[in-house]
């Protein structure tokens, strides 16, 4: 099985573009990600798979790092007790 040959610099500006304009809109409606379904396709279609995955999981991070630079560290109160 051969590997998929690495995408041109416009496929890469289009699925940076596509992964933006998703981010965006995620942003816009944080309560409503099915707002964005249609942006999420052309997100996926634009990129590839792998990319995609890694995509989520930074966004994931980012949001997560922002709130602990926002709201701080808090363990849960169940920490530590058994």
């Amino acid at each position: 099985m051969a590997a998929a040959p690495a995408p041109t610099m416009e496929e890469r500006k289009a699925c940076w573009g596509a992964r933006d304009e998703f981010w965006q809109c995620l942003d816009r409606h944080p309560d409503d990600a099915s707002t964005c379904e249609t942006l999420r396709r052309s997100f996926e279609s634009r990129c590839p798979q792998q990319w995609v995955k890694y995509f989520d999981k930074r966004r994931d991070f980012l949001i997560y790092k922002k709130k602990l630079e926002t709201e701080g560290y808090h363990p849960p109160e169940a920490a530590g007790k058994s």
